[in-house]
């Protein structure tokens, strides 16, 4: 390897062996992780910042699952294990997935993964060839469209509108397919919007697929985080068959507040299921040894905490739809889920020497009221930021006084 000194500092010089790769010139960063860093370095520097842009669960991992954790390096289960995931934990899953949903399947559809996010690597990796399309609704969770462009394909990115709560329309899913089109990406309830769709509203979405001959990938990785009593709806339990097009994208990440433990998981057609193993077994070899017991015991343990952090964000979500009903101009849609509200600010970007983008108006946000959101630009929505409320009532309602104020 040739690299060239540049002075007494140690760093180095690329040099044209170094070039990165074509595919390199496209990829964004993750515009939360991001936001989030300067949020954290702000706070590091002694400054009161309120970190409202990661969607990560302020509750510490429930004690019992911790437990299960530190039981398997007690026993020294911490070596290799198969690639797609320790039979117990696939067998978990399976059951956990065919109990909630009603639709058998089994450990051989499961495939655990380095958390959803690596799943949907998978997935796409997998699944698509150079060229192919993925229909993608905006406002759209930041990585999809890098991870589908990464993988070769092409994101198809169809607008919806607040009015219609984010959902995509039936009309315009079936206008955007081409014979290009490989399969729909759909997340329900959503990240960044907080929306869930009724199974009235995906039953008109899966008949399109179905004629269209399209694959759906259904991003459910908060479908236990769902407010009012509504109803979850898993989409391969629509249509009789829809199994056959359909992989289900979860984890414990959000429902049992492990994001750190790195567990996800698809459920799909077993041939798929055994390909992505495969792939796994060259990327990663396995998921972390540890983790996988303790999303065992979280899957299997008791679930009283599930419902009492359900419980804690719809309070919360209560308190920030209210809040930001009372702030002129500001536009949300119904949220039934997750914990994000997807704010619009088109008509503070409308005002003669102020912000005049999304970002803008988040870095002055941050830099004059010190409180950290994320753009909607971010999401593929100029004109709306994304606050999360998986933060305390005191740091939300503290949040939401500064952003008044900021807005005033």
């Amino acid at each position: 390897m040739r690299l060239k000194s540049k002075g007494k500092t140690g760093s180095m010089e690329q040099t044209a062996c170094l070039q990165l790769a074509a595919r390199m010139a496209s990829l964004e960063p993750s515009a939360t992780l991001a936001m989030a860093a300067r949020a954290g370095a702000m706070k590091a520097a002694g400054v009161d910042v309120i970190d409202l842009s990661v969607g990560e669960p302020d509750f510490p991992t429930p004690p019992h699952i911790c437990r299960a954790g530190e039981a398997a390096i007690a026993a020294g289960k911490t070596k290799y294990t198969p690639a797609a995931g320790i039979p117990a934990l696939r067998e978990a899953v399976a059951a956990d997935y065919s109990r909630r949903s009603g639709l058998a399947v089994t450990a051989a559809q499961v495939t655990v993964s380095n958390g959803a996010k690596h799943s949907l690597h998978n997935l796409f990796t997998t699944l698509i060839n150079e060229g192919d399309e993925v229909i993608v609704p905006t406002p759209y969770w930041v990585s999809y469209a890098e991870l589908i462009k990464l993988a070769g394909g092409r994101p198809v990115l169809v607008e919806t509108a607040i009015e219609e709560d984010f959902k995509l329309q039936p009309a315009a899913f079936e206008a955007a397919i081409t014979p290009q089109t490989r399969m729909l990406l759909l997340c329900s309830p959503s990240n960044p919007t907080g929306v869930v769709y009724t199974r009235a509203e995906l039953e008109a979405i899966a008949d399109i697929a179905i004629k269209a001959d399209l694959a759906v990938i259904s991003d459910e990785i908060y479908d236990q985080l769902v407010f009012d009593g509504r109803e979850s709806v898993s989409f391969p339990t629509l249509r009789p068959g829809l199994e056959a097009r359909s992989i289900v994208v979860a984890g414990v990440s959000k429902t049992y507040s492990m994001t750190g433990w790195r567990i996800g998981w698809t459920i799909s057609p077993a041939p798929l299921a055994k390909a992505m193993g495969s792939l796994q077994s060259q990327e990663t070899s396995n998921p972390c040894s540890v983790s996988q017991h303790a999303a065992i015991e979280a899957l299997t343990g008791p679930q009283d905490c599930v419902a009492q952090m359900r419980d804690a964000f719809q309070v919360r979500r209560d308190l920030v739809v209210e809040r930001l009903r009372q702030m002129p101009g500001v536009k949300i849609p119904d949220i039934g889920g997750a914990f994000y509200a997807f704010f619009d600010i088109r008509d503070a970007l409308s005002r003669a020497g102020g912000p005049d983008t999304s970002v803008a108006w988040c870095e002055q946000l941050l830099e004059k009221e010190q409180v950290a959101t994320v753009a909607g630009s971010a999401f593929g929505a100029e004109g709306f930021v994304r606050m999360s409320f998986a933060a305390s009532a005191e740091k939300l309602q503290a949040g939401l006084e500064r952003i008044a104020r900021f807005l005033g």
